[in-house]
């Protein structure tokens, strides 16, 4: 599936703030920093520095100025109610503090701000418990591809 498909499923608008939390090699960065324009902003954040490089690289050489790295296992550096969205694509039952990381993301998205999720293993209801269990997010509705919650 496109990420530009996914990502349309979750409603992201120019001049959004997003966060792409484990990108990996930046397919949803790179297509996420496409819809939000000039205006917006992509903060492509992963553990592996071989995903950092990756999507470096690419951005460079496609030239989005819009898209901000991390290099982070947790903490985004960000300010406290300034992303629009964050993306957990295919990430969660990897985390190893799902709750700290859960927890980061809450504090950084704005009221009523969206956590998406993506799930591609046969776990998606302990996944999706896991969100849940925190107290800080509440569901919204479920797409073709993702699952998406609210800020409480």
């Amino acid at each position: 599936m496109p990420p530009q498909k996914i990502l349309n499923e979750i409603e992201i608008k120019p001049s959004f703030f997003l966060l792409d939390y484990g990108c990996g090699p930046g397919s949803f960065s790179l297509a996420a920093a496409e819809i939000v324009g000039k205006t917006g902003k992509v903060f492509a954040l992963d553990i592996h520095p071989l995903a950092i490089k990756k999507v470096k690289k690419k951005s460079s050489q496609q030239g989005y100025s819009n898209i901000e790295i991390i290099h982070s296992d947790c903490e985004t550096g960000l300010g406290d109610n300034t992303i629009d969205v964050a993306l957990l694509f295919d990430i969660i039952h990897m985390l190893s503090e799902p709750e700290k990381i859960l927890q980061e993301i809450h504090r950084i998205l704005k009221p009523k701000g969206r956590l998406s999720l993506t799930i591609h293993r046969p776990d998606r209801k302990k996944a999706i418990r896991k969100v849940e269990q925190t107290d800080l997010f509440q569901f919204s509705f479920k797409g073709k591809h993702t699952y998406n919650f609210f800020k409480i």
